[in-house]
């Protein structure tokens, strides 16, 4: 299911790149209302990303960037805030556990962990896990193929 969920977002993806007017945003409603999904059609996705449960309840930022290799589980925000024009950056071979919320102008660096129904705010730093409400670092260094099944 995800993966016609990510199809369907590269195509919208690339037509907004062609300035196709209306077609992209029609795709992105088609993947709320059949997948319950929002993924802007600006939005970069990288390669072999992975969304749980077929994307389920996963919204993402039109200006959102997502590395190669992340996975992402379900109920994830990753968005604005208000008053801040930037949105997450995440960074390759990451796990976004299920309802996690990455709010504003924040790069999650390579191979970090953000733990379930964690609000993160801030950087955080290449191969860390970080977890909680507001997310603090819980671990450093880590071997991320501990966390990635598919590493």
């Amino acid at each position: 299911m995800s993966r016609i969920l990510i199809a369907l977002h590269r195509l919208a993806h690339a037509l907004r790149r062609l300035r196709v007017p209306v077609l992209p945003v029609l795709i992105a409603l088609f993947n709320r209302f059949v997948f319950g999904c929002w993924i802007g059609p600006g939005a970069q996705l990288g390669k072999r990303i992975s969304l749980g449960y077929g994307g389920m309840g996963i919204v993402i930022h039109d200006k959102a960037v997502v590395g190669d290799d992340v996975r992402i589980g379900t109920h994830v925000v990753i968005g604005g805030r208000s008053k801040h024009p930037d949105v997450p950056v995440i960074g390759d071979r990451c796990v976004i556990a299920t309802g996690a919320k990455l709010l504003g102008p924040l790069r999650i660096g390579p191979e970090s962990v953000v733990g379930a129904n964690a609000v993160v705010v801030k950087d955080v730093a290449p191969r860390t896990v970080v977890g909680g409400v507001p997310a603090r670092v819980l671990r450093t260094d880590i071997d991320i193929r501990d966390y990635h099944d598919g590493m």
